[in-house]
């Protein structure tokens, strides 16, 4: 028998997957975190980096995820899995964050907060708020790419995680909550109508529910309907200390119901919550949401959910009261089919004539950062003087990151820095950047090269760098290395020949950024601006277990 449901508007079923994905010639697996046992169970967190606040649809067989992405360029990352389990990176829906000028520039904690995907007509889309210039749509036949440039949903300051709902009779709603940094209220809901295309909201809506007393910081509403019911999934409590809760109504206006569906309980999974409701062909239900891991960031679950009267209960319910708390291991999704194991990828030989797909930039990019040198595999990176307006590295957008992988991992890269002899104070490294930041690499004088350390203590209050010469150079070419262990305790060191490496500074502590973990990646930069600069080549960038 041939299933059909009504999830968020959209008819899910067996016979709605003749749209393929374009995916990655072959399956990357991480050498660092693999959730899929190969027994048939898994492990959570299915996506052990920092993929925040989750959303998820369902597509005939093909499962997509996005998440939000803030200031980093590019960004809403899309993912495609087969399983729910192994997840490939197959995209980003945003190749540069509007308005362009604006994000020009570093706006940490700006940009893109919790989006929701859907699919209609053939068609996918993805609602993301900005929460300084209102709430977007983006469009794709392909949830590889291209996506259509952004259309202004509404416009205005502290408009939130949205999600729309196409009814069944015709009607199209959206759901969001509010920032209160921006909108000088929070911990609310609200319905409103949109037009048919779901481009343009048509009212002021409705408050929907109130969390004040309840549900303090209420936010991040999924809407779906089921069985005649209108659902919103929304966490409360905050990140890193709160619930799934979810609300229910026959009327999408309310009045609603309200029910805690999945708590931390007595496992150490905490904030269990923001997330999809998915359900598999043969009719299993599951939901995808994060946890708040710190430096690591907001890392994505997968939880067992099945309905009881009408409710929904998340995880396993150990006493029956109808809140379940989350699996750290379980048997993986019933989906008719095993596939391979696939993860997104860390690792990049940079032999391609694109960058790997887990690299952001800090701002939008200027075509002269970067330079792919297929005919040596190597990513070229250009002294850009960050520091005009930058007093470190938190502000400078040309700083190029991809996210934690694990809890525990080495990253090495080899690179030959070719400085402008005219200037001193280029520089190029290896760096890991939160609030705090530390890096090692090398920094031009006037006769040549220096190796150095550099951390930076509160750089997001613009406290100036600290730097230590570790030695003078005398070759351009280092192998450089940060081993982060348990708690993102980093400890960095070099390489003269790529097989004896020397510790240098202390173990830095890597600090969380705003709203995201901390990240590691590759810069080049310079103090001044002359008529040309030098650059520095990074023959690859490997992420490895640690070693001793």
């Amino acid at each position: 028998m041939r299933r059909t449901f009504l999830i968020a508007g959209l008819i899910v079923g067996l016979t709605a997957g003749a749209q393929q994905t374009k995916v990655a010639p072959k399956n990357f697996v991480s050498k660092v975190w693999v959730a899929d046992n190969g027994n048939g169970t898994y492990k959570n967190p299915v996506l052990n980096a920092d993929y925040s606040d989750p959303d998820a649809i369902r597509v005939g067989d093909d499962y997509y995820m996005t998440s939000s992405s803030f200031e980093d360029v590019p960004g809403l990352p899309v993912l495609h899995s087969k399983d729910l389990v192994n997840w490939r990176l197959i995209g980003h829906a945003l190749p540069r964050q509007v308005p362009v000028d604006h994000f020009s520039k570093t706006r940490h904690g700006e940009g893109v907060w919790a989006p929701a995907i859907r699919y209609r007509n053939g068609e996918f889309l993805i609602y993301y708020p900005d929460p300084d210039f209102g709430i977007y749509v983006i469009k794709a036949k392909d949830p590889a790419g291209p996506w259509s440039e952004p259309i202004l949903v509404e416009g205005g300051k502290g408009l939130i995680d949205p999600c729309p709902l196409w009814d069944t009779d015709g009607n199209v709603y959206l759901v969001h909550a509010y920032a209160g940094s921006r909108a000088g209220i929070k911990s609310i809901l609200v319905v409103k109508k949109m037009n048919k295309e779901g481009t343009k909201t048509l009212e002021a809506g409705s408050i929907v529910y109130d969390g004040h007393e309840l549900d303090a910081t209420v936010e991040g509403p999924k809407f779906y309907k089921r069985n005649g019911w209108y659902y919103i999934f929304a966490p409360a409590g905050g990140v890193s200390t709160g619930w799934q809760l979810v609300l229910r109504s026959k009327n999408p206006y309310g009045p609603y119901e309200r029910r805690v569906v999945m708590e931390q309980g007595s496992t150490t999974i905490n904030g269990p919550h923001q997330g999809a409701w998915v359900q598999t062909q043969t009719g299993e239900d599951w939901f995808l949401h994060f946890q708040d891991k710190d430096q690591y960031g907001r890392v994505v679950h997968l939880n067992p959910m099945k309905w009881v009267n009408d409710w929904p209960v998340i995880g396993v319910d150990k006493d029956g009261d109808g809140k379940g708390e989350p699996v750290y291991t379980y048997k993986k999704p019933n989906v008719d089919k095993t596939y391979p194991i696939v993860t997104p990828p860390d690792s990049d030989e940079f032999n391609d004539h694109k960058l790997g797909l887990q690299w952001q930039w800090q701002a939008n990019p200027q075509a002269t950062w970067s330079f792919m040198n297929v005919s040596k595999g190597m990513l070229r990176l250009y002294a850009h003087n960050a520091f005009d307006s930058a007093s470190n590295l938190w502000t400078a957008g040309n700083v190029l990151l991809q996210k934690f992988p694990a809890d525990s991992f080495m990253v090495t890269t080899k690179m030959t820095f070719t400085h402008n002899p005219k200037l001193e104070n280029e520089k190029a490294g290896l760096v890991v950047m939160g609030f705090s930041y530390a890096n090692i690499g090398l920094r031009s004088r006037k006769d040549g090269l220096d190796l150095v350390y550099t951390h930076a203590k509160d750089a997001v209050k613009g406290k100036a760098e600290k730097e230590d010469v570790i030695m003078k150079m005398a070759s351009n070419t280092v192998y450089l290395r940060v081993k982060v262990t348990a708690g993102a305790k980093c400890q960095f060191s070099y390489s003269l020949d790529g097989n004896k490496f020397t510790n240098v500074g202390q173990v830095f502590q890597a600090e969380v950024a705003r709203w995201k973990g901390s990240k590691v990646g590759l810069f080049c930069t310079r103090t001044t601006t002359t008529n040309d600069s030098g650059y520095a080549d990074f023959d690859w960038f490997r992420v490895e277990p640690v070693v001793d």
